[in-house]
């Protein structure tokens, strides 16, 4: 039983339900994302992109397939082993994941925002609106959620 009463396969459920819950958010934003960085490759304008323009794209491309893949992968261990009573070890490695699957996505999303600006307004655009997209993410994604718990103490 946990402190709150609720038996410890039910706050395992609990806990793997609230996490399958949460990637669906995650995982409609990297679908968009890689479906948009998917199309752009086919487009007469990215042929005529720079050569580094091109390798941003192709490694934005890895960060989002690599996203894809980490937050997909606890529904996945989740089906596959549901049956197996190893929730514990699905919670404790999905977690894991997870995070990596956000900093990807994180990374993913800052490099497409990067990419953008700089095909719009050039280098010092890009470098400008990367380092604020990237601190926005780094802070509300990261820093914020462990400032809360350190009040909880």
């Amino acid at each position: 039983m946990s402190e709150t009463g609720e038996p410890r396969h039910q706050r395992l459920a609990r806990n793997v339900n609230e996490l399958l819950g949460e990637l669906r958010v995650a995982q409609a934003g990297v679908q968009i994302l890689f479906g948009f960085l998917l199309a752009v490759a086919f487009t007469s304008t990215f042929r005529a992109a720079s050569g580094f323009e091109k390798s941003l794209h192709l490694v934005t491309v890895l960060f989002t397939a690599a996203a894809t893949a980490l937050l997909t992968a606890p529904a996945v261990w989740h089906r596959v082993l549901f049956r197996s009573g190893r929730r514990e070890e699905i919670l404790r490695v999905g977690n894991r994941l997870v995070l990596g699957g956000l900093v990807c996505l994180s990374v993913a999303v800052t490099l497409t925002v990067g990419l953008i600006a700089k095909v719009i307004f050039g280098w010092i655009a890009m470098s400008v609106v990367a380092a604020v997209i990237g601190v926005l993410f780094v802070l509300l994604w990261f820093v914020l959620p462990h400032r809360l718990g350190e009040d909880d103490d």
